[in-house]
């Protein structure tokens, strides 16, 4: 395998285009190189690009050895492609065997470069075409500032003995981490938890930041262990997902960082060289300068929870939260410009801090009121905030700034079946599935939501679509099991149906929403035995899906077990009153006599 670093020119050219900013360290001389105007998208950091001419956005990952573009994205872009003979790439999730493209024309903050070589890999990256890796967030030291939305690529002179936190000389936190180069280009530290050494890598590509189940034993901590609780899966390159859980913590050191009582996310996945990952979330919640040149890290905190922990009581922030001073310290100089307030906006946004948030979005959108992307961006801050009507409102300004926003049309279908307007939600699926690309990542949550309005063949095409160019994507069971609930629904193709569950069941086994879909296949092929067996297997998983009790109480009545189906059925009931109006939609009558069919 040959990989060259033909961003490498990307320093020449972007020193002489943007010059040199001088620090005011007294020996040291510290040029930027260039700075990457960085927006959240949620707790991926992502910059803008194109590639031959065609506006995409690629997230920031320091975690990645080499810039890369999802196979989607490539298929779409007409890209070609060439095998990387053997070469696996490791991430979260699971393996893959990547491929490697030479994009003709990729322009970054405004440079253009030529013949830009890419590997070719996975998918699930939702808006984004792919990752900006180590081949340009290594070429130099490197300053993460995600809660100012920026990432700075600099080059210090005569700094060999200085301080680089160069925005706060006086209170901050510095780190040994180990010499990096292109075999091992991560960027790795050592940390303290509960007394125990363990090695960090800081990637940004992460969200959120995770340690693996077998540090945590070392720590006497497992899934079983008291206070620690389920918080749901991840996923990362290859097919799989990764189950984690909230764990409590008594100290955690991280440089010349302490944090004491606090909690943590453990996880079932293995990394090669370190214990944890610190993803996006400690970005934020720091400012990191990399120094690469060193081989220390500097950063200062910038207030606020140091994780993101999903599942904490959100509280609903009212206009004098904005007024509050911000609890970041280190976002340097106010914003001049409606970008500057969108991306700093968007950080407060991912902090679940929008009180500031939509503050600064509210700025934005005075400053550049033809703008859609802020009324967009405000739109989703206000739903976050539990504020779906001036959600609405920014949505449908934003359509109508940009009709063909693919995004909002189906955040604004979303809502609208929440209201249960299926009719004008189908209609911004419409819009929204003659705007998208065969291959975009959307088309899966499309099928979702046709399928929530009611139009269950455009559910299935549209799962069609996207499983035909997601091969490789984490969520392909998902898509599977959406495409295999939608043909049972209909009472139509039902072998395809079972063979869509028999797949996503292959690809994740024991998963109880898969289970509850196949019995309903067997349901209505009159196998009702095996209907049994898979709600049996769905219900110890998880007790409370209503539509696995009501299944399996029907194919217990077929079966002659009055007395059991009646329960399942009342069980059923007691959990979704409204199951029978939908279930009697998909010709799934509930008897009312016992033993009735």
């Amino acid at each position: 395998m040959h990989l060259s670093c033909r961003l490498g020119a990307f320093v020449v050219l972007s020193l002489g285009l943007l010059g040199a900013s001088q620090s005011a360290l007294a020996s040291c001389r510290l040029a930027k190189i260039v700075e990457l105007p960085v927006t959240m998208s949620g707790l991926q950091p992502m910059v803008a690009a194109q590639i031959n001419g065609v506006d995409q956005m690629f997230i920031v990952d320091s975690g990645a050895f080499f810039s890369m573009i999802s196979r989607p994205k490539a298929a779409e872009l007409k890209l070609s492609l060439m095998p990387l003979q053997n070469m696996r790439l490791e991430g979260v999730g699971g393996e893959e065997t990547p491929s490697e493209t030479t994009v003709r024309a990729f322009t970054l903050v405004k440079v253009p470069l030529k013949d830009v070589e890419f590997i070719v890999a996975g998918g699930g990256l939702g808006d984004a075409a792919g990752l900006l890796g180590q081949n340009v967030l290594g070429l130099a030291d490197v300053e993460y500032d995600l809660g100012g939305g920026a990432v700075r690529l600099m080059l210090p002179k005569d700094c060999e003995n200085a301080s680089l936190a160069y925005w706060n000389q006086d209170q901050y936190s510095v780190m040994r981490i180990s010499p990096t180069d292109e075999a091992d280009p991560h960027t790795i530290g050592e940390a303290v938890v509960n007394g125990v050494k363990i090695h960090v890598i800081f990637d940004t590509g992460a969200g959120l930041s995770v340690m693996t189940l077998k540090a945590a034993a070392r720590l006497g901590i497992t899934p079983t262990s008291p206070g620690v609780v389920p918080a749901g899966e991840s996923y990362g390159i290859g097919r799989g997902t990764v189950r984690t859980w909230i764990a409590p913590i008594t100290s955690l050191q991280i440089g010349d960082e302490q944090i004491n009582n606090t909690k943590i996310r453990i996880g079932d996945m293995q990394l090669d060289d370190a214990d944890m990952l610190l993803g996006a979330d400690f970005f934020l919640s720091h400012r990191v300068y990399v120094a690469n040149s060193q081989h220390r890290l500097y950063f200062t905190y910038n207030g606020g929870p140091v994780f993101n922990l999903s599942g904490a009581t959100k509280v609903k922030a009212t206009a004098a939260d904005a007024a509050k001073p911000s609890p970041i310290a280190e976002l340097g100089p106010e914003p001049t410009d409606a970008a500057g307030f969108s991306r700093r906006g968007a950080a407060f946004a991912a902090r679940q801090d929008f009180g500031h948030a939509l503050a600064d979005l509210d700025r934005a959108c005075k400053l550049a009121p033809t703008e859609a992307k802020y009324f967009h961006q405000r739109a989703l801050a206000r739903l976050a905030n539990n504020q779906p009507l001036l959600a609405m409102t920014d949505l449908d300004q934003t359509l109508k700034l940009d009709p063909g926003d693919i995004d909002a049309l189906l955040v604004r279908a979303q809502l609208r079946l929440s209201e249960d307007a299926k009719v004008g939600a189908g209609q911004d699926l419409d819009l929204a599935d003659h705007a998208a690309t065969q291959q975009s990542d959307m088309r899966v949550e499309m099928g979702g939501l046709y399928e929530g309005a009611g139009r269950l063949k455009d559910a299935i095409a549209q799962y069609g679509l996207w499983i035909a160019s997601h091969a490789d994507d984490p969520r392909l069971s998902d898509a599977l099991n959406g495409r295999c609930w939608a043909r049972t629904l209909t009472g139509a193709d039902l072998d395809l149906a079972l063979r869509d569950c028999n797949r996503a069941l292959q690809l994740h086994p024991k998963t109880a929403a898969y289970l509850d879909s196949r019995g309903l296949v067997h349901l209505r092929r009159g196998e009702f035995d095996k209907a049994v067996a898979d709600y049996d297997a769905a219900l110890t998983i998880k007790p409370d899906i209503a539509w696995s009790h009501l299944g399996r109480g029907l194919a217990k009545l077929k079966l002659g077990q009055t007395a059991a189906g009646q329960a399942d059925v009342a069980q059923a009931l007691k959990l979704e009153p409204k199951l029978p109006d939908e279930a009697k939609s998909y010709g799934i009558a509930i008897p009312t006599a016992p033993g009735g069919g």
